[in-house]
């Protein structure tokens, strides 16, 4: 495939969504002299599901591949069993084997939402890892000091806590940059949080007689609530979430992040996007500008007929007090109790989530608009029921 060296599109390659970029001048140099870079990604699955703050460095992979890049995807099976301690302020625990294989069963697909894997190598870095003796891992371990690994901010942090450091959080670097020389990689990307190991990855690489890869850095994005976006938090949206809880999610961003949203998260153009800052400047609803932010996401992972259907149902839902076309529908035996069903149908995923959500009134009885205040409620009618903000149940007896 012939590499492009469009002025245009390698200027927005370098800065939209771009934190950083060490070492610019070479990369600027790269990207213009026509020659096929191979870039690099890795992700390990600590997750069955990747979420949109992930998907950023995606389509800046993208963005090298439509130039015409080869793009080198490497999935951390081997890693992810050692664990990343990037941006960690605890240390984090080793995954099992078999949590690694559940993880990575729609791995594949869910990166096919954005890169053309047909294009792409798609690599598993037990391939090489699982190979090195401790002869090897002594070499590698003697490109770095002890004052290095320790003067990283997360340890250090750590270490004025008086919190324990596993010696094996020392070592994921090293399997990081050992993965560059692997692939022979030119460009790697990460979030701005992976910036030790991927400068880790130059430094090794010098060490077995290879050119230095360059390192993009991407912004990083908040959760729907302003917190960092994390899965154990519950403010996440997900490439595989169905279009109607995605859209619902879109629809839960606090307001002060839209136009960040916008920008890390569609595809719109930055003058698009300035347009519709004007907009929300000017006194426009904000809810009108996410709405937008939610067929733009939508359509991106599930197609524009499909947002355009989770926007109806939004509407019909949450603005016209209706029921989601989602909503669960089941029979149930007269007097069962309200959250055994509801744990069954996994509307619920615990009794104390249960029991917080009844403690926030957040159960409503949708036919009475009544509240459900009364954790061993037990079910003595047909009901449809609204559990927190965007889950339904339809509920009938036998």
């Amino acid at each position: 495939m012939k590499v492009s060296v469009d002025e245009e599109k390698i200027k927005h390659l370098l800065s939209h969504a771009v934190e950083e970029v060490f070492v610019k001048e070479s990369l600027e140099k790269k990207l213009r002299s026509g020659k096929q870079l191979r870039v690099k990604l890795g992700f390990d699955p600590t997750s069955p599901f990747l979420h949109i703050g992930r998907a950023i460095v995606l389509w800046k992979l993208r963005e090298f591949q439509d130039l015409g890049h080869k793009v080198v995807f490497i999935v951390g099976d081997f890693t992810a069993l050692v664990g990343d301690p990037s941006d960690k302020l605890e240390k984090r625990p080793m995954l099992t084997a078999k949590k690694v294989k559940d993880n990575l069963k729609n791995y594949r697909a869910q990166v096919g939402k954005v890169l053309d894997l047909r294009k792409a190598e798609f690599h598993f870095n037990s391939k090489w890892l699982r190979k090195l003796n401790f002869n090897d891992v002594a070499e590698l371990a003697e490109c770095f000091s002890l004052q290095q690994m320790s003067h990283r901010r997360n340890f250090a942090d750590r270490i004025e806590k008086g919190e324990e450091i596993s010696l094996r959080e020392f070592l994921y670097p090293l399997m990081q940059g050992y993965d560059s020389v692997a692939v022979k990689a030119d460009v790697e990307l990460g979030g701005f949080d992976q910036l030790f190991n991927l400068k880790a990855g130059r430094t090794i690489q010098k060490h077995y007689g290879q050119e230095e890869q360059d390192i993009m850095n991407c912004q990083m994005l908040e959760g729907t609530d302003g917190r960092k976006m994390s899965s154990s938090w519950g403010n996440v949206i997900n490439l595989l979430d169905e279009p109607n809880d995605m859209y619902g999610k879109v629809m839960a961003v606090r307001d002060d992040l839209i136009l960040k949203y916008f920008t890390l998260c569609t595809r719109l153009s930055d003058e698009e996007i300035n347009s519709i800052k004007e907009s929300i400047d000017s006194g426009e609803n904000p809810r009108d500008a996410k709405m937008r932010l939610g067929r733009e996401i939508v359509s991106l992972y599930h197609g524009a007929k499909k947002a355009k259907e989770a926007e109806d149902d939004f509407i019909k839902t949450f603005q016209k007090g209706g029921v989601s076309e989602d909503a669960v529908s089941v029979a149930v035996n007269k007097g069962e109790l309200l959250v055994e069903v509801l744990l069954k149908e996994k509307i619920i995923s615990s009794k104390n989530e249960w029991k917080r959500l009844v403690l926030e009134s957040a159960v409503l009885n949708m036919d009475t608009e009544e509240k459900i205040t009364d954790p061993y409620f037990k079910i003595s009618n047909p009901v449809t029921l609204r559990v927190g903000k965007r889950r339904f149940i339809k509920i009938g007896i036998k």
